[in-house]
Order: structure tokens, then sequence, then C-alpha cells
């Protein structure tokens, strides 16, 4: 791939575009293999839900863990050599250790956010941490103060993001510790804040489009008491559109920390 760049380089805006693109290009070598990824990744995030407050603590201790996976996948693809459903659970033999690390240091972030925002605004750090609070007796002043924690949070949230962002392959590839995996990916997301920029608001269209099934499945069935079946038209969009984002992270990964 070239010369590494441990703290990455700057690339031109356009490039944004170029990093989906190429996923796609991933995406189609192997479509039927990476929709079957696509699935089993659905499966476990919704076991995910049910094993409620455990559940979310594992998911995202495990997040690194399967986006190394599917980085690991999309290089073997990019190198000419097959993807293969045991690619999603490559992060469990490949460098494990830091990753978990990093799933760590994430979670620790995670709380430390909500922990602020909750005492800034005076919300209930309960109230942040449930995942669908119980609105029905709070006063108008309370629901805009959990509003404001929550905008408050998502602000906070984005150098997060961003250390996080290419914190597995920067680990499973080149062997980088948590915390230097963290600084490098931050580094790398700063450099390219414009590119960025067009990436998310890209995926985000594409994100409105893939969803349109889901939003007319829940209209539909939860007034008659399925709104839980409104999860199986999730995967016309989506089946998609979540490997072609797991892919790239890899195109760009590869794009800004190497020359």
């Amino acid at each position: 791939m070239g010369n590494f760049v441990a703290e990455g380089h700057p690339v031109p805006a356009g490039h944004g575009w170029t990093w989906i693109a190429s996923g796609w290009e991933l995406f189609k070598r192997q479509p039927g293999i990476w929709v079957a990824i696509a699935i089993i990744a659905i499966v476990i995030f919704i076991a995910y839900y049910f094993m409620r407050a455990f559940g979310n603590i594992l998911g995202i201790l495990l997040t690194p863990v399967f986006t190394a996976g599917v980085v690991i996948g999309a290089k073997a693809l990019d190198e000419g050599r097959k993807l293969e459903i045991a690619h999603l659970f490559a992060g469990f033999t490949n460098r494990f250790g830091a990753l978990i690390a990093v799933g760590a240091i994430y979670l620790a972030l995670l709380l430390a956010i909500v922990v602020v925002s909750a005492l800034v605004t005076g919300v209930s750090v309960w109230v942040m941490l449930s995942a669908s609070p119980d609105l029905t007796s709070a006063t108008l002043s309370a629901m805009l103060s959990i509003l404001l924690a929550w905008l408050i949070a998502l602000a906070l949230m984005v150098p997060v993001v961003m250390a996080v962002w290419f914190a597995p392959p920067l680990v499973v590839f080149n062997e980088l510790g948590a915390l230097d995996a963290l600084e490098a990916s931050f580094l790398g997301c700063l450099k390219n804040i414009v590119p960025f920029l067009i990436y998310g608001l890209i995926l985000f269209g594409f994100a409105i489009l893939a969803s349109i099934p889901l939003c007319l499945g829940w209209l539909v069935l939860a007034p008659v008491g399925f709104a839980t079946l409104a999860l199986i038209p999730l995967g016309l969009g989506w089946l998609v559109l979540a490997p072609v984002i797991g892919a790239s992270i890899y195109t760009s990964y590869r794009d800004i920390y190497f020359t």
C-alpha cells in the first residue's frame, strides 16, 4: 500500500466520495458474502439489545473487534484474496487484547461524556443511560433539559469517534498499541475534516434511503402490535449500505495512512 504515515496525511476533499465508491467496488466483488456478514452482524446486534445494559456494554467493548474483522476482510479482497464469513470474527484471534483495550477506553469515554452532560444540565445519569426513558410524566422543561444533555453529549462524542474510527485497522495492520492507535486515528481524522464532512453527508443521505423500508414497515406494523417485525425490511437497504460503510473504513484508512 506504500509507506505508512503514523499520523496520517491530508487528502483532497473529493476523496470523501472516493472512499465510498471504493467501498462499493469491494462490495461488488463478493456481494453475497458481504450480505451474509451483515446479517450475522444484525443478529448479534439484536442479541445485544435483548441483553439490556450488559448487552450495551458488551457491544461497545466488541465494536473495535468486529470492525477489525471487517477491515481484515476488505484488505483481503483488495489484495485479490477471497472474503470469508470468518473474517467478521478475525479480530478475536488477531491483536484481540489491544482491540478490547480500545473498546474499554471507548466505553470509559462514553460514560464520562454521559456523566458530564448530565451534571451540566441537571439531568439524571440513569435517564441518559436509558435506551428508552419514560417521558410520559416529564414536564416540557425536563424534556428540553434531556434534549440539551444529548446535544452536549453528541458534540463531545465527535473527538471520541475520531479517535476510535481508524483504531482497529491501525491496531491489526500496523500493530499499534491501543493509546497510540487512538491518537493516530484522531490525528488522521483531524487532518481530513473536509473529506470526512463530505463522506458523512453522503452516507447520511444513503442512510435515509436505506431506512425508508424500515420506517414504512414500522408505520404499518406498529399500530397493530407488530413493531418488531419492522426490522425485517431493514435488510432491503442496510444489508448493502452497512458492508459498504465497513469497506470504506478500510479504503479511507488506506488513503490517509499511506503515501
